[in-house]
């Protein structure tokens, strides 16, 4: 349900012009809900007064717009995305859990299809080394299954886990990171929108991550792995490593020219 307060509410009409689903209207020179709607939330940004609320949705973490604390510069903005990297080599020092809870909150915020906030964020970081130890023991039953339908993977995979063999300390798969984080999502775009979301805060916040495909496809196979994250037959969007790069970077990596058509 979305609350309209009778005593705030001056008639304006905002909420009703931005509600997507025409789930408002101004009657009695008063806004009110008059059909269910995605909850979107845009009729609590828009409302110059703060009279709409949705009571479910955690009211106490709307913020007031502030023009000097909510503009991005677009130059900075740009430097900074060309600047990420993917990281292959972390610190051994964990992510702070204050840190970690602004960089998953990125991620909470993404849009997602009609609204439904349907990604979940699974990290590891304090048993990180009983999920890799797990990840270890599974990957040879899974390298049977690889050789019919991914032989591709299961030849790199199994030359991953002949190194792990010989040299426990080799990491090949998780670079040393400190955190492991799984994405599911109903939508895939909803989660790769929250997965982008969460490297921008990693970087801002003086961390780093990497998009690991090679990860994604041993969970994805993995009951045991499943289980163990809890995450059932939820469909797995991403997964990633997060923790302090142990690489500094002096300047931006070099791209090919834009393929964009503007028309």
């Amino acid at each position: 349900m979305v609350e309209i307060n009778r005593e705030l509410c001056i008639g304006c009409g905002a909420c009703v012009r931005d509600c997507p689903g025409g789930a408002l209207e101004v009657a009695d020179k008063k806004a009110q809900y008059i059909r269910k709607c995605i909850q979107c939330g845009h009729c609590v940004a828009v409302c110059p007064t703060g009279a709409v609320s949705i009571p479910e949705y955690a009211m106490d973490e709307v913020e007031e717009y502030d023009q000097d604390s909510f503009r991005v510069d677009p130059e900075h903005l740009l430097r900074a995305i060309k600047f990420r990297r993917s990281i292959r080599n972390f610190k051994s020092t964990p992510v702070e859990t204050e840190k970690l809870e602004r960089i998953l909150n990125a991620g909470r915020y993404a849009p997602t299809a009609k609204n439904t906030q349907g990604s979940r964020f699974v990290l590891i970081r304090d048993e990180l080394e009983a999920f890799k130890e797990l990840f270890w023991q599974e990957l040879p039953g899974l390298l049977e299954e690889m050789k019919e339908e991914a032989p591709l993977y299961e030849r790199v995979f199994r030359g991953f886990y002949e190194k792990h063999e010989k040299d426990p300390k080799e990491d090949t798969f998780f670079f040393n990171a400190t955190s492991f984080l799984v994405i599911t999502s109903r939508d895939p775009l909803d989660g790769g929108i929250a997965a982008a979301n969460i490297e921008a805060m990693a970087a801002a916040e003086g961390a780093g991550a990497l998009f690991s495909g090679y990860t994604k496809a041993v969970v994805e196979r993995s009951d045991a792995l499943r289980d163990w994250l809890g995450i059932g037959r939820r469909s797995v969007t991403c997964c990633m490593l997060l923790g302090y790069p142990a690489v500094s970077y002096r300047r931006t990596a070099p791209r090919k020219a834009g393929n964009i058509v503007i028309r």
